[in-house]
C-alpha cells in the first residue's frame, strides 16, 4: 500500500512539474523550430525534386537529381543536430556514401548518392516533414497559448469591461452583445481550472507529437538495420582480434616464463648430471631425480596451459562433464543443471565453457557466496545459461571482474549477457548465445 501510494505521489509530482520543467519547453522548440527549418527547406527541395523529375529525359535531370538527395542529407545533418540538442536523442550517423572500388571523381560521387539508400530516406524525411512540422506545431502552439491563456484570465478579464465594452469573453451568440458572457467570479474561476488543465495537459501532448518526430528522425535519418548490423559486427570482429591477439600474447608469457624457463633449467640439470655421471655416480642419481621432478612439473604446467586453450575434455565429452571438472575449482559448492537435447557448435560450446569459467572464478574472488548454481538449457533458437549465487552482490561490468570481456566475447557472436546484482544480493548473471548444432559448423 505505501509503495502504491508513493508511486501515486511520484506521478502526482511529476504531472504537476511537468509545464515548467526544461524536458516540456524543449520539445516545444523543437516543433516551433521544426516548422521554422521546414518552412525553409522543404519548398526548396519540392522545387529541386519537381525540376529534376522533368529533365530526367535529359542528362541535366540525373545530376540535379543527386543534388538534391545530397542537400537532403545535409538537412538530415541539421535536424540530428536538433534532436540531439533539443529531444536528448542519441541518433547514430547514417552510412557513408561509398563510390565503386577503383572509381573517384563528380560522376562517382554522384552514382553513389543516387544508389544510397539512406539520402533517398533523407529525401523523403525533408517532404515529409513539413505537413508535420506545420501540423505538430500549430497543435502545440494553440495548446499552450489558450491552456496558459486561460489560466491567467484571472488576471486580465478586467480588460473586457474597460476597452472592449463587453463584460467578459462572450460564449456564443451570432453578434456582438448576443450570448453569454463569462463575467462571475465562480464562471472566471471555472477557465481558470479549465486552462489549468489544459495547461497540465499540453506537456503530454506535445510529448506525444515529439514521439513521431523521434520515429522519422529515427527511422529515416540514422543508418538502415542492415548498415547497423554490418557497424556492430565490424566492431565486433575488431574486438574478437583483439581478445584473440591478447590470448595469444598470455600464451607466450606463460610459455617463456613457465615450462620454457623449467626446460632450459631442466637441459642444464641433465648436462651437469652428465659429467657427473662418471666422477660421482650417487651425486648424478640425485640430480637425475632432481631432473624427473622437473620434468613432472613442466608437464603439468604444459597441461595447465593446454587447458586454458581449449580443454580436452570439453572436445571428447561435451559441455556437461566439462563443466562439472570446473566446480572443484570454485571455492565455492556448485551445483550444475544441464538440459541440451545435442552439443553445440564448437565456437558456441567453447564460449559457454569460457564464460562459465569466469563467472565462477569472480564468484570465488569476489562474491563471499555460499553456494552457486549453474543452469544450462536450449531454446529453439538460443543456448541459456544463468549462473546465481547469494553472495554480496554488486556485480557490474566496471568494476573489474571481467565482465565487460565477457559481454565483448558474447557480443562476438551475436550473444547477450544479463546482470541482475544489487546490493546484498543475490546475483543472477544470464547469457543468451545463438544456438547451432554442431553438424551445422561441421567442415564436409
Amino acid at each position: 500500500m505505501n509503495t502504491t501510494g508513493n508511486t501515486l505521489a511520484g506521478t502526482l509530482r511529476e504531472v504537476l512539474r511537468a509545464p515548467v520543467s526544461g524536458w516540456a519547453w524543449r520539445e516545444l522548440a523543437y516543433l516551433f523550430s521544426g516548422l521554422v527549418v521546414a518552412s525553409v527547406v522543404s519548398p526548396i527541395v519540392y522545387g529541386l525534386l519537381l525540376t529534376s523529375a522533368g529533365l530526367l529525359i535529359t542528362f541535366v535531370g540525373v545530376p540535379l537529381l543527386a543534388l538534391t538527395l545530397a542537400f537532403c542529407r545535409g538537412v538530415g545533418t541539421l535536424e540530428r543536430w536538433r534532436a540531439r540538442l533539443l529531444l536528448r536523442m542519441a541518433v547514430e550517423e547514417p552510412e557513408p556514401l561509398r563510390p565503386a572500388p577503383g572509381r573517384g571523381g563528380p560522376l562517382a560521387a554522384m552514382w553513389a548518392t543516387l544508389r544510397s539508400g539512406s539520402a533517398w530516406r533523407h529525401t523523403l524525411y525533408t517532404v515529409l516533414h513539413l505537413p508535420w512540422a506545420f501540423c505538430s506545431a500549430l497543435a502545440g502552439m494553440l495548446l499552450w497559448s489558450v491552456g496558459w491563456g486561460l489560466l491567467t484570465h484571472p488576471l486580465w478579464y478586467w480588460v473586457f469591461p474597460r476597452y472592449t465594452g463587453q463584460p467578459g469573453i462572450q460564449l456564443g451568440g451570432e453578434g456582438y452583445g448576443d450570448g453569454r458572457y463569462v463575467d462571475t467570479p465562480l464562471e472566471i474561476g471555472v477557465v481558470a481550472l479549465i486552462g489549468l488543465a489544459l495547461v497540465l495537459l499540453t506537456p503530454w501532448v506535445v510529448h506525444a507529437l515529439t514521439w513521431v518526430d523521434r520515429l522519422l528522425v529515427r527511422g529515416l535519418l540514422g543508418p538502415s538495420p542492415l548498415a547497423s548490423k554490418v557497424r556492430r559486427l565490424e566492431v565486433d570482429r575488431g574486438q574478437v582480434v583483439d581478445t584473440a591477439s591478447a590470448d595469444l600474447r598470455r600464451i607466450e608469457r606463460d610459455l617463456h616464463d613457465g615450462a620454457q624457463a623449467r626446460l632450459v633449467a631442466l637441459a642444464m640439470d641433465l648436462g651437469l648430471a652428465k659429467e657427473k655421471l662418471t666422477e660421482d655416480p650417487e651425486a648424478a642419481a640425485r640430480m637425475v631425480d632432481e631432473a624427473h621432478g622437473e620434468v613432472k612439473l613442466a608437464l603439468q604446467e604444459l597441461r595447465d596451459l593446454a587447458r586454458g586453450i581449449h580443454p580436452a575434455i570439453l572436445t571428447d565429452r561435451g559441455l556437461g562433464p566439462a563443466l562439472s571438472a570446473l566446480t572443484p575449482r570454485c571455492t565455492v559448492p556448485v551445483t550444475i543443471h544441464t538440459d541440451l537435447p545435442t552439443r553445440p557448435a564448437p565456437a558456441i560450446e567453447a564460449i559457454t565453457y569460457y564464460t562459465v569459467s569466469e563467472l565462477l572464478q569472480n564468484i570465488s574472488k569476489h562474491s563471499k557466496a555460499t553456494h552457486a548454481t549453474v543452469e544450462l538449457w536450449h531454446t529453439p533458437h538460443r543456448l541459456m545459461l544463468q549462473i546465481t549465487d547469494n553472495g554480496q552482490g554488486g556485480a557490474t561490468t566496471t568494476h573489474g571482474t571481467g565482465l565487460a570481456g565477457l559481454t565483448e566475447r558474447l557480443g562476438s557472436v551475436d550473444g547477450l549477457l544479463l546482470i541482475h546484482s544489487p546490493t546484498g544480493g543475490p546475483t543472477t548473471i544470464t547469457a543468451e548465445l545463438p544456438w547451432r548444432d554442431r553438424h551445422e559448423d561441421t567442415p564436409r
